[in-house]
């Protein structure tokens, strides 16, 4: 006796039957609906998530600025589910609002860019670990910094422990970036990417 799955697919596949999906037309569609949100003032965090040498990068933005960069190894549905919570519930795929900010992404990884030219947001890292992301763009493309010295240029050299809390939870890394920042022996330490993303990004900086 036929099921009635084999009778509509004729292999057992029910979905077979059904119209291919148009790939261009759903995306059309999103542009659409982000199109929409965003002029009826309900786009409060738009993000896309990009391919990198470090895998897959989530990006999300505020109206204010880019806010969020993560890595695949955070899990990005947790990420988004967290900037729900944290920051607004209208969180929507919205791919044109971060096309800046993926374009000095690839072009840093290509070699071709040094310095992030974005707005930021930082409302997701306060007090004293707000105060150490904003002193890491100072140490420069293809330097390293220890965190010993990171804790005195943020006016608390006993503070060693907490400026590596603040690399670890940083919101915005590679853009924000806490991989120059090492351990006083040399070593490259821990880092949000895990220790293969760290060392390409410190080896394609070194090469340039």
């Amino acid at each position: 006796m036929t099921s009635a799955r084999e009778t509509a697919s004729g292999d057992g596949d029910v979905f077979a039957a059904l119209p291919e999906v148009d790939e261009r037309a759903q995306s059309r569609l999103r542009a659409r609906l982000a199109d929409a949100a965003a002029a009826a003032g309900v786009l409060d965090v738009a993000y896309r998530v990009i391919d990198t040498p470090v895998g897959p990068l989530l990006l999300a933005a505020t109206t204010t600025g880019l806010v969020r960069v993560a890595y695949g190894r955070e899990d990005h549905d947790e990420v988004l589910a967290g900037l729900a919570q944290h920051i607004s519930p209208r969180v929507l795929r919205a791919p044109a609002r971060l096309d800046v900010a993926a374009r000095q992404i690839e072009e840093y990884f290509a070699g071709r860019r040094r310095l992030f030219d974005l707005a930021l947001d930082f409302q997701l890292a306060r007090g004293f670990r707000r105060t150490v992301l904003g002193l890491l763009p100072d140490i420069g493309y293809g330097k390293t910094a220890s965190y010993a010295a990171v804790a005195t240029a943020a006016g608390n050299p006993k503070a060693v422990r907490a400026v590596g809390t603040a690399c670890a939870t940083n919101p915005l890394p590679v853009v924000v970036p806490c991989h120059r920042v090492a351990r006083g022996d040399g070593t490259i330490g821990r880092y949000v990417g895990g220790a293969e993303a760290k060392r390409i990004l410190l080896t394609l900086e070194a090469a340039a």
